[in-house]
């Protein structure tokens, strides 16, 4: 069995950044050392004071130390871990793109006054557990040691949890909302028309490596328009390259 120091230094670098991120946050924010005030979004104070960095700190807050903080990390530590090792492996920027695609679909729904929060953290778990419930949906999951279902349900089961437990779940159907905007754009779209307009941005791609973090080696693939002749049976036409992922969509 690895040491915690093993096992940490070997999570993803996008995973690994987000969750000590927020972990940080919650633990100079519980030493009030930081006032959450500080990093919450919000608008009036973007606007009028212009302290922007409100627009990204925000996501970094899950909450003070309690159940709930630590189910949140434990997402991030589990889904995001496995989406950035499997479905994302050797595509750092792509990855990474998700997370800011996903963030600016959440700014973009909090601007109406009824879906506002001051924190979307939360919002941003919740949309990396959408994701991988679609990358993974006939993988059984275990429910607390209560139930077991399909990934394909788990977003859906933890949000009715939340409602059960008296917590907010507007947060958790803006994230919901926000993967499922991002799958449809990144998976669905491209099988169904062969056009993918939620490509990383060039820059992007251009900044992971300046960094050089975790690796962005795309390995040959096939056309999406050649995605029914495959499953089917059939040879793809030479000269194609696939530009989605080999996974099976259910539901």
């Amino acid at each position: 069995m690895s040491s915690p120091g093993e096992w940490y230094n070997s999570l993803p670098p996008i995973t690994k950044a987000y969750g000590t991120l927020c972990l940080l946050t919650t633990v100079v924010c519980q030493l009030q050392v930081l006032q959450p005030d500080y990093i919450a979004l919000l608008y009036e104070r973007i606007f009028t004071n212009l302290e922007v960095w409100r627009l990204v700190t925000n996501f970094f807050f899950l909450g003070k130390f309690s159940i709930n903080f630590g189910i949140r990390l434990l997402m991030i530590a589990r889904y995001g871990v496995q989406l950035e090792k499997g479905p994302f492996e050797r595509r750092t920027a792509d990855f990474l793109w998700m997370l800011t695609f996903g963030s600016l679909c959440l700014l973009a729904l909090s601007v109406i006054p009824m879906l506002r929060f001051p924190f979307l953290g939360i919002s941003l778990v919740f949309m990396l557990l959408y994701v991988w419930s679609r990358e993974y949906p006939d993988a059984v999951v275990n429910l607390y040691g209560l139930i077991s279902l399909k990934a394909f349900y788990l977003p859906w089961a933890m949000l009715a949890l939340d409602m059960i437990f008296g917590s907010p779940i507007l947060p958790d159907l803006l994230g919901i909302i926000a993967g499922h905007v991002y799958y449809f754009l990144s998976i669905l779209h491209p099988l169904a028309t062969g056009q993918n307009f939620l490509k990383t941005p060039l820059w992007m791609q251009r900044l992971v490596g300046r960094w050089g973090i975790g690796e962005d080696r795309r390995p040959a693939q096939i056309n999406v328009a050649t995605r029914g002749a495959r499953d089917a049976g059939s040879p793809a036409p030479a000269g194609r390259a696939f530009t989605g992922r080999s996974y099976r969509l259910d539901g």
